[in-house]
């Protein structure tokens, strides 16, 4: 077994050196349309607020959005096994286009809610997934997702912050016509990508039994659904416990978010590179850790450079979404590869659907209620996922 190397993330050659002209292209992609949805989404619970919304209601509209998420993987995995995944991927960002110009003309918490269900559609996930463990290098699994995953978070390294200022300085409006523009310019990349359609089953070598592949499955899907639901909690109610508890600025709470994004940047891609070494479990577990440590230090100081280390460390949480698609990616033939990716994703995206709304109710009663559910819990899924990587994953 090959040394791993943490000093290796920073390489860019490690990087990109494993992934095809397709997955470049799509890295790409997902740099403009994060720095476009940086710039609006983690203060976008400030911006409900500013709209007369109290916290449970800032709550309904993640949960409309959550719902919607729920709602749409299913049809678009039967899609992505059907028609051209480059078509769906697509199509998804159109659905996304909209969505800042019909924040900017709210005037009212109520009218967001038809952006919040088109935002949350997810119908081009299951194919986005299926695209990605289809191109990828079968022994790169975990490293590839985790890598353009990371090209994701990247692209949120500086938009908060620059974001936050343009919403002070200019107001939302602005904010939200750039956000716009990026995600039309995130869209073209994908014109050049090349098309994809699932392989036909009689041309598939043999697969594992499918009843064995079946119990994994459940197992995965059932453990990442608890996760989502647990980091969902807290999730929309981080920006409002700085703002209400610490009292930072946007400006301030913007650059938190960057500090946080560059932590799933940088963190993302190490975990995913220790999935491939070791055990996508224990990358999971080196991720809950890592979380658990992260809340401990948020909601125990005040200091804002003490803040800043908190909130990178907080961008290992977002491995979790990467590291499950890289374990469907690995036990599911090619053929119904978008119809797994969906089913599990749709466990967890269910399970996450009613979390907002508790997270709002247990934040009005104490701003400190969501982290310390989440801190209770955290330690349990991290013994989960050992016990996991001991028993199940081989």
């Amino acid at each position: 077994m090959s040394r791993f190397r943490f000093a290796d993330v920073f390489r860019f050659n490690f990087l990109l050196g494993d992934l095809n002209r397709d997955l470049k292209l799509l890295v790409l992609s997902n740099l403009v349309g994060a720095f476009g949805d940086g710039l609006y989404f983690y203060i976008l619970p400030l911006y409900i607020s500013g709209l007369g919304a109290k916290p449970a209601e800032v709550g309904v509209v993640f949960a409309i959005l959550g719902l919607a998420s729920a709602l749409t993987p299913i049809p678009g995995g039967f899609l992505a096994d059907r028609y051209d995944r480059k078509k769906l991927m697509i199509l998804a960002w159109m659905i996304w286009i909209p969505v800042p110009l019909i924040f900017s003309m709210a005037q009212d918490w109520s009218q967001l809610i038809p952006g919040s269900f088109l935002y949350g559609c997810f119908i081009g996930g299951p194919a986005s997934s299926a695209y990605i463990a289809t191109a990828a290098k079968k022994e790169k699994m975990a490293s590839t997702f985790t890598t353009l995953s990371a090209a994701w978070w990247f692209g949120y390294i500086f938009s908060p912050g620059f974001g936050g200022y343009l919403a002070a300085i200019f107001g939302m409006r602005l904010v939200f016509y750039l956000s716009f523009a990026l995600y039309t310019l995130a869209t073209v990349f994908l014109l050049f990508v090349k098309s994809q359609h699932a392989t036909k089953p009689s041309t598939q070598p043999s697969a594992p039994s499918v009843p064995l592949r079946k119990k994994e499955l459940l197992v995965w899907s059932s453990f990442f659904a608890v996760i989502f639901f647990v980091l969902s909690l807290l999730r929309p109610y981080i920006v409002k416990f700085l703002e209400d508890v610490y009292t930072l600025s946007e400006f301030q709470i913007g650059i938190l978010g960057s500090a946080t994004f560059a932590g799933s940047a940088i963190l993302v891609v190490g975990i995913g590179k220790l999935g491939d070494k070791w055990k996508k479990s224990s990358a999971i577990l080196v991720s809950l850790l890592l979380t658990f440590l992260a809340i401990g230090i948020l909601t125990s100081f005040s200091h804002f450079p003490v803040l800043a280390l908190a909130s990178f460390l907080m961008g290992a949480s977002y491995a979790v979404w990467s590291l499950i698609s890289a374990v469907i990616g690995s036990l599911t033939p090619e053929a119904s590869r978008g119809r797994w990716m969906a089913v599990s994703q749709t466990a967890g995206l269910v399970a996450a659907f009613p979390a907002p709304y508790i997270g709002g109710i247990l934040y009005e009663a104490s701003p400190y209620y969501p982290f310390m559910a989440v801190i209770m819990v955290t330690p349990l899924l991290a013994a989960l996922a050992l016990i996991i990587s001991l028993k199940v994953e081989t």
